[in-house]
């Protein structure tokens, strides 16, 4: 009898269960963590709101203010607000629960790496934030109102001025995530600094495009977006380039070694046989433009 309940202990469906269960109380806490924050800071959530309609308050004319178009608005927008800033500050919180139940399952070097790389991630997340409220945002508003046609009354909704404020928030916090990503492509072998920097015309290119996909239509949320995300790239290459010396080094012996490969299999012993092909070849097409000349 004995042997047999420790064979049920030791079942993989016995294993599974347990790993669900404590999965479930994870995310149990995690829930509760949000509720208590989001009921804390609905205590405070006008204050709140008004901290974060700042940026537009002070760029706004003298006797204009904000309104409400909807019925719910006056109660449901700073809930909201409320809300989203709850799970935000708990990131910490959410992200320790999330590792306690992933760890176990890790390598040594993979929990010396994920650590700093998470501790980092959730600080840029937050730099992004708060660079987009106090640097961005007035910027973005001065521009706005600045241009507004004349006997045009500026009364900004409240609930479509906090979709607007919450979208340029995720955008460049998921910005500021670059040297992360950057950092891990590098860390996993999937390329090198010296040929990202090769690519750098392609990133710019792709940096104007993501600023005009996930920020409003204009022109300069896409460029106050991509400037940060290409000094965000170059940032990550140096952190790569200091951190990861003995990796890049191996990455890059392993290209050479396939390219090497690559042209042993074409039937090429060295780079002086494919040197005189090519001089072989530019001969023959000087001697066929000589011809074609004479004719």
């Amino acid at each position: 009898m004995e042997d047999q309940k420790t064979e049920d202990s030791n079942s993989p469906e016995q294993g599974l269960m347990e790993h669900l269960a404590e999965l479930r109380d994870r995310l149990m806490w995690i829930v509760l963590v949000i509720l208590v924050a989001f009921l804390i800071l609905f205590t405070f959530s006008e204050d709140i709101f008004s901290f974060a309609a700042e940026p537009l308050l002070a760029q706004m004319p003298e006797g204009t203010s904000m309104i409400a178009t909807g019925v719910t608005s006056p109660f449901l927008v700073p809930l909201k607000l409320a809300l989203l800033l709850s799970v935000l500050l708990t990131i910490p919180h959410t992200l320790h629960q999330l590792w306690a139940f992933v760890a176990p399952g890790l390598y040594k070097h993979e929990k010396r790496l994920a650590v700093p790389l998470l501790t980092s991630s959730v600080l840029l997340f937050y730099c992004g934030i708060a660079f987009a409220h106090f640097i961005i945002l007035p910027i973005l508003f001065n521009f706005f109102l600045g241009v507004t046609p004349k006997g045009v009354e500026v009364m900004t909704d409240i609930g479509q001025y906090l979709d607007f404020v919450i979208a340029i928030f995720f955008a460049f916090g998921l910005a500021f995530e670059i040297p992360v990503a950057t950092f891990l492509l590098i860390a996993a072998g999937a390329t090198t600094p010296r040929r990202l920097a090769e690519k750098r015309p392609y990133i710019i290119v792709g940096a104007f495009v993501i600023g005009m996909l996930i920020t409003p239509p204009d022109v300069i949320s896409q460029t106050l977006l991509a400037l940060p995300m290409l000094f965000l790239f170059e940032a990550g290459l140096i952190m790569a380039r200091i951190f990861l010396k003995e990796r890049i080094a191996r990455t890059e012996a392993d290209a050479a070694e396939n390219d090497y490969e690559i042209v042993e299999e074409s039937g090429f012993k060295s780079e002086e046989e494919v040197d005189k092909m090519f001089d072989e070849m530019e001969r023959r097409e000087a001697e066929s433009d000589r011809s074609h000349d004479k004719s």
